[in-house]
């Protein structure tokens, strides 16, 4: 089994690592960063690269797409070098998945037309343009699609889709192993429980508004 997860300038870092963290435990899994160039590839901050092994051309089948966000998605939407791959590698995947605004991607690739599939709070009305059903869950399983919403989502993404394929008594070990209990300090982490000042202010300096 490989597992494919794409990298692109200006990605967010626990998109991609959350699910590395829960996918690369399947046993006989090989895990792989893609992009299209190989090297180093920084995230939003520029202050963290993870590094692509190989090109998108070198993994064109792999049994699963793992699609980060971040602010340097909204620069791929029409890079046809990435979308491209999307669909060649999704006519074959068994799972397609993406976590944060790298639904979004999926959708600017014409696999999400009809489906359910959920981003970050902020990004979700965007999903609708493309013909994709957006829903506030954490996680939405539609056929072989799996979106997360924001960030951390990726982590239960990951998790489910262990799950999935190698049995709930090895994901529920990988749960334990990881210490994965979350205990937030504060319970703001959706905008339905965060203050509504705060929702609005980040509302408007968000980079969908002019979407």
């Amino acid at each position: 089994m490989q597992i494919a997860i794409v990298l692109f300038d200006r990605f967010t870092a626990l998109d991609a690592v959350g699910p590395y963290e829960m996918l690369s435990s399947i046993p006989g899994a090989e895990t792989v960063f893609v992009a299209e160039r190989t090297g180093p590839v920084r995230n939003e901050r520029g202050a963290l690269a993870l590094v692509a092994d190989k090109r998108l051309d070198e993994v064109p089948h792999p049994d699963i797409v793992v699609v980060p966000g971040g602010p340097g998605q909204s620069a791929q939407m029409e890079n046809e070098a990435l979308l491209g791959w999307l669909r060649t590698a999704d006519s074959t995947s068994t799972w397609t998945t993406s976590v944060c605004t790298g639904s979004l991607l999926l959708a600017a690739a014409g696999l999400l037309k009809g489906r359910r599939a959920t981003s970050h709070w902020l990004a979700l009305p965007t999903l609708s343009t493309f013909g994709a059903e957006p829903t506030g869950e954490r996680v939405v399983t539609d056929g072989k699609f799996i979106t997360a919403a924001g960030v951390s989502s990726g982590i239960d993404m990951g998790l489910s889709l262990v799950g999935r394929i190698a049995g709930d008594e090895h994901a529920q070990a990988v749960q334990l192993l990881t210490e994965y209990d979350p205990q937030p300090p504060y319970d703001a982490g959706s905008p339905q429980k965060a203050p509504a000042a705060l929702v609005e202010k980040l509302r408007n300096r968000s980079r969908f508004i002019l979407q």
